[in-house]
């Protein structure tokens, strides 16, 4: 299927690894122009040049802090004109409320809420000006059905939510939507991260925990990277430009809900 992308211009946040490295892998297999963040320069480095080598697309890099104002200046003046906007960082850690603190809750909003929404205030009048856009937040399913563990995940995305919900209908009508993607358990650092302070505090072995989680999953595997990108690349396409303000759920069919 022909996703009408060829050309375009993409600026994917946090993709030397993970969820936005299938974004971006994705995405390059379509044909898009990839920018790609991340903070260690080398990891980037070497990821850029796996999915050039598969892809066959030129990648570029910009090493940096994407919560800082600097980060997000640098990675703008590599992609000044994007058509695509994937917002992705690194979640928050897991823990008990009662052990954050306000700079822990900051840094967390900082991440997860208030850096998507500077990049699309960025991103998105230019999008709307050229008739085109698509911006794609990851956020997770902890929105849908929050996680005790994640609070500042939580909290932070739940925010996030709140406000693409209000933007994302005054710009479809320029053919720019505005849509998050929900991971449920993808088998990335992150989830084995989760796993290591779970064990932690149960005193089982992570290989229990994950074992565990597992089977709980309707689908009896946890997602792969490369699949989520796929799917987020269908959101960016010409044929999804009827989708807007959306929270779209991929785990495997762990939500046990009706809607």
């Amino acid at each position: 299927m022909d996703l009408g992308i060829a050309g375009k211009r993409a600026l994917v946040c946090a993709a030397s690894k993970g969820l936005g490295r299938g974004c971006a892998s994705a995405l390059a297999r379509n044909g898009v122009d990839v920018t790609i963040t991340a903070r260690t320069e080398a990891a980037l480095r070497a990821a850029a040049d796996e999915i050039a080598a598969a892809t066959g697309q030129k990648v570029s890099v910009v090493a940096g802090d994407i919560t800082t104002a600097d980060g997000r200046a640098a990675a703008l003046a590599a992609c000044p004109e994007p058509d695509i906007l994937i917002n992705n960082a690194g979640g928050p850690p897991p823990g008990d409320f009662r052990e954050w603190d306000e700079a822990e809750w900051l840094s967390a909003c900082t991440a997860n809420m208030i850096t998507p929404i500077l990049l699309i205030k960025a991103t998105v009048d230019g999008m709307m000006a050229r008739g085109f856009g698509r911006i794609v937040n990851i956020t997770s399913s902890s929105v849908k059905a929050p996680i005790a563990s994640l609070g500042l995940s939580n909290g932070a995305r739940s925010g996030l939510t709140g406000f693409v919900a209000g933007i994302a209908r005054q710009t479809v009508e320029h053919n720019v939507t505005i849509n998050n993607l929900l991971p449920g358990r993808f088998d990335t650092d992150r989830l084995h991260a989760g796993f290591a302070h779970a064990a932690k505090t149960t005193g089982q072995p992570a290989a229990a925990v994950a074992a565990g989680v597992m089977a709980q999953i309707p689908a009896k595997r946890f997602g792969r990277p490369d699949e989520f990108g796929e799917f987020c690349a269908f959101l960016c396409s010409a044929q999804a430009g009827y989708i807007t303000g959306q929270n779209l759920l991929i785990d495997g069919g762990a939500y046990p809900g009706t809607y």
